[in-house]
């Protein structure tokens, strides 16, 4: 059997440069992958400016100690400049963000002076005092967000402080998904003696979408040979990617395996995981091709390991991993040795340590489980079993 990491390697080395980039208006860019680095045109503030409401001076005109009056010439409002000069002996009142006055390099908040009629009066400050320099957030040509940084509404801001309003961004993968078998059912309609309701095809749906895959649904394929080689020729002229849940394995009504054996160069392994072992990995024409177990939980732990750093590296995330953490351990774990097991889990942060526990029975057929959990315990290929208290790899479902 081929280990996890082996596999993610593997599959991750068939895959060359990313896709294509498109340009888009920031409006549309939320979650979308940006394709090059994004420098600042100018530097962030553009000049420098008052941190506060208050009154600005030159540093000259500060007291060393005591008091002093200075003549208050007149006011400036954020978005426009003062076109005149401080002299020795004035002041100028100055609204927060407004850009600083020649002449002057210090402001006084309001609240720190006594306001006359058209003077002030002043006592010691610090020079530079309430001032933002220009520059100071960033930098003309420096680079503020990298590519392949997933854009979130924060970068989206801070691109449209730098004046874009497109940017260009990867293409969104198109995964072509699909279930197998006579054994499913579509939700909403009538379920014959012995049907299951397709579940596997939906959690997959939302699984691609949230990564940021674009779906092409192709619904259900009975189990007909004619029709399921029609519909995954047809997927593969379709996607970039080819999803199929079930009939990877050794059944007699498994056909997936042998129409595919048919159409394209594939592998079909048995990876030394739980749940999860039979996969299929390889290409139909120029789309990769996943074929995942049918048990829901070994469904979606399978895309979670192996399709989604793919359409991670497609999409040209810089990122294709969810971080690791290590937990404390609340209860005993059975574990054979000879393969990575992944426990659904519930993380906790209690007492200034991570802590977590399984979600109970682990059945790869147990979907609530995976509803009722929050991350996966990881216990390694080495490992055996586990004893409460001991520290366990943690890693959550939803990757950043």
């Amino acid at each position: 059997m081929i280990s996890v990491r082996d596999g993610q390697a593997q599959i991750l080395a068939r895959i060359g440069a990313p896709l294509a980039p498109e340009l888009l208006p920031l409006t549309r860019a939320l979650a979308r992958v940006l394709s090059d680095d994004f420098a600042a045109p100018f530097d962030v503030p553009p000049a420098d400016n008052s941190a506060v409401d208050g009154y600005a001076v030159g540093s000259a005109d500060i007291p060393a100690r005591g008091t002093r009056d200075l003549v208050v010439i007149g006011d400036l409002a954020a978005g426009f400049v003062f076109e005149g000069k401080l002299g020795a002996g004035q002041a100028l009142r100055i609204m927060t963000g407004a850009p600083m006055p020649a002449g002057a390099d210090t402001v006084y908040p309001q609240e720190v002076v006594q306001r006359g009629s058209d003077s002030i009066r002043v006592g010691p400050i610090d020079k530079g005092a309430n001032v933002r320099l220009a520059g100071e957030d960033v930098r003309m040509g420096e680079v503020v967000i990298e590519a392949g940084s997933v854009l979130r509404p924060q970068e989206i801001g801070l691109m449209a402080s730098l004046g874009a309003w497109q940017v260009s961004v990867r293409r969104r993968p198109r995964v072509a998904l699909l279930s197998t078998g006579d054994e499913v059912a579509e939700p909403g309609t009538p379920r014959r003696p012995g049907q299951i309701y397709d579940a596997n095809r939906f959690t997959l749906r939302g699984s691609i979408e949230q990564c940021g895959g674009e779906v092409i649904d192709l619904g259900i394929v009975p189990d007909v040979r004619d029709t399921l080689r029609a519909s995954l020729e047809d997927a593969a002229r379709a996607a970039d990617v080819v999803v199929t849940s079930g009939g990877v394995s050794v059944g007699v009504y498994d056909l997936v395996k042998d129409v595919l054996q048919e159409l394209g160069a594939i592998d079909f392994w048995q990876v030394a995981m739980q749940p999860g072992r039979p996969f299929a990995v390889g290409r139909i024409g120029s789309a990769l091709f996943f074929g995942l177990p049918g048990n829901p939980v070994a469904s979606l732990l399978s895309f979670l390991l192996f399709v989604r750093p793919v359409l991670y590296k497609l999409a040209g995330r810089r990122r294709l991993f969810p971080e690791t953490w290590q937990a404390r351990a609340l209860e005993p774990m059975r574990k054979k040795t000879g393969r990575t097991e992944y426990k659904r889990g519930i993380l906790a942060f209690r007492d200034g340590d991570w802590e977590v526990c399984t979600t109970g029975p682990q059945g790869s057929g147990i979907l609530s489980s995976m509803v009722a959990g929050n991350c996966f315990v990881v216990l390694e290929e080495a490992r055996g079993d586990v004893k409460a208290g001991e520290r366990v790899t943690v890693e959550p479902f939803e990757a950043p």
